[in-house]
């Protein structure tokens, strides 16, 4: 299963990474997400606990993050490491252009299921249903909630990302 979630935000590359980088407060900044609890590690590499609702449904995972800062421009990934999306990888990309940046979420997940593992029935519930109806929407929503953050569309924030008073 693969997906990719793409957005134009009209807003500073730093201010952009950073809030994508800071998964601890993302409980905060993102409705849709319950908690993040960092299990080891900080900064630019660390284990986290992560739980979101998609509508009613909660859905819990743990994943190890990495910022790798060494390119023109940064790359967060996270591969997720305990949960039903063991074993996916996922990439955050950002692509500055004249007055916005780019920023780009891919996933790619093969379950490692017991049972079904890789059978075409578990393809197939991750190509249709977990896919575009959990990872791609909980991505959309973490895109769309950040664009109107940085570009000030979001009460509850500035467009430097920090509460308004």
């Amino acid at each position: 299963m693969r997906t990719d979630n793409t957005v134009e935000m009209a807003g500073d590359l730093d201010t952009i990474v950073a809030l994508a980088a800071d998964t601890e407060r993302w409980p905060e900044i993102l409705p849709h997400y319950r908690w993040v609890t960092l299990l080891a590690g900080g900064g630019d590499e660390k284990t986290v606990e992560m739980a979101a609702r998609r509508g009613r449904v909660p859905l819990k995972w743990r994943a190890v993050q990495t910022v790798d800062r060494g390119g023109p421009t940064p790359v967060i990934r996270f591969h997720h490491v305990w949960g039903p999306t063991r074993g996916m990888d996922v990439a955050w990309t950002f692509h500055p252009m004249p007055g916005s940046v780019g920023v780009r979420i891919d996933h790619d997940f093969t379950p490692a299921w017991p049972l079904v593992g890789k059978t075409p029935v578990a393809r197939l519930v991750a190509e249709r249903i977990i896919g575009p109806h959990f990872v791609g929407a909980v991505a959309g929503r973490t895109l769309a909630t950040i664009k109107a953050i940085v570009e000030g569309d979001d009460a509850r924030f500035g467009p430097d990302g920090r509460p308004r008073r």
